[in-house]
């Protein structure tokens, strides 16, 4: 059995949709020119990718649906998982109670042994799809000694892990058309039920501005992304459990004293904790308590992204995961398809 202080071990990978497919203009399309990712997919989870209006859309499905399968395929041990065993991800949607409680996180069980071999998450913003993933091990999935609490106080012994993509360009023109005619308090008013107490007052009066941010729409866009950086870490921290924007305890959590990394020079430039492009110090408060069993990270992915990962070892600090979140890696859609193709 290993060892409970053995850290579990952690993927993050990145797949950039926006190039893929160019010649695709209705979503129709991707059956001919994707049919080669398609038919390395599940009937059922590739009919998804159609339910989809825009291509955008329909492309990051299929990204998330790849790197879900890629996750397991790639992490999970004794024993591996090859890609085609991959059948499903399915929802575990609630306890058998119907009471509750349960949570609404995809998630991957081998059939065979009824574990859960690789938690992970995903999200997809602007074309871009994230993935964090952890290899759990037999004892977390059997009932080990070490056990935490979730927010509700609930036991809890797998390792949990969310993230979180935003990109504050995407809807820039809204929000700035928005602020010009109601103001940054009222843009900020209109969030305020999902976010903590403190976060309202920082955001509304405690946001740091650069000091060549001279304009009023350059303030405004350090603004938003003070805001989006937010929204990410508490999304993050969110999808450890399913929760969403549904957690009774929603506004008694709050990250204290964040501030939005700086922008990368470009997509392909790697983020400097030195130059501020990346945030570990992460004070989360839940309920008044300080969070301890939680690690997050938040990073640039050039000027256009920001993600926010969160992993919690619950009832177990020595397997904190913390400096296990570098770097997202930057997949092609070639080398998750060979190595579906090759993993049989």
């Amino acid at each position: 059995m290993p060892s409970p202080e053995t850290p579990p071990v952690l993927g993050q990978w990145i797949l950039d949709t926006r190039s893929w497919y160019p010649e695709v203009e209705k979503v129709h399309q991707l059956e001919k020119y994707a049919s080669r990712a398609l038919s390395l997919l599940p009937t059922a989870t590739g009919s998804q990718v159609f339910r989809y209006v825009r291509p955008v859309d329909a492309k990051m499905a299929l990204g998330s649906a790849l790197l879900k399968h890629y996750a397991v395929a790639r992490l999970s041990r004794d024993p591996a998982t090859p890609w085609s065993r991959v059948v499903a991800t399915g929802f575990k949607v609630g306890p058998p109670d119907g009471g509750t409680g349960g949570t609404t996180k995809p998630i991957y069980v081998d059939p065979d042994t009824g574990r859960q071999p690789v938690s992970f998450n995903v999200s997809h913003q602007a074309g871009v799809v994230a993935i964090v993933a952890v290899a759990t091990t037999a004892a977390a999935n059997q009932g080990g000694e070490e056990k935490g609490r979730n927010e509700e106080g609930e036991e809890e012994e797998v390792v949990q892990v969310g993230v979180d993509v935003v990109s504050p360009p995407e809807r820039r023109k809204r929000d700035l058309e928005f602020i010009s005619s109601s103001g940054w308090p009222a843009f900020v008013d209109m969030h305020a039920e999902v976010l903590g107490h403190g976060e309202v007052a920082y955001l509304k009066h405690q946001v740091p501005l650069r000091a060549d941010a001279g304009s009023t729409e350059q303030a405004n866009d350090e603004r938003l992304r003070a805001f989006y950086a937010l929204w990410a870490l508490r999304e993050a921290y969110l999808k450890l459990g399913g929760t969403g924007l549904v957690a009774d305890w929603l506004r008694e959590l709050e990250f204290r004293g964040f501030r939005a990394p700086r922008p990368t020079a470009a997509w392909d430039v790697p983020a400097s904790e030195d130059k501020g492009e990346v945030l570990n110090d992460i004070s989360i408060w839940l309920r008044g308590q300080k969070v301890e069993d939680v690690d997050m990270c938040l990073r640039s992915i050039g000027p256009e992204f920001m993600v926010a990962t969160a992993v919690r070892t619950p009832g177990n600090k020595a397997a904190r995961l913390g400096s296990a979140l570098g770097p997202y890696e930057v997949l092609s859609l070639d080398e998750v398809l060979d190595f579906a193709e090759v993993s049989g």
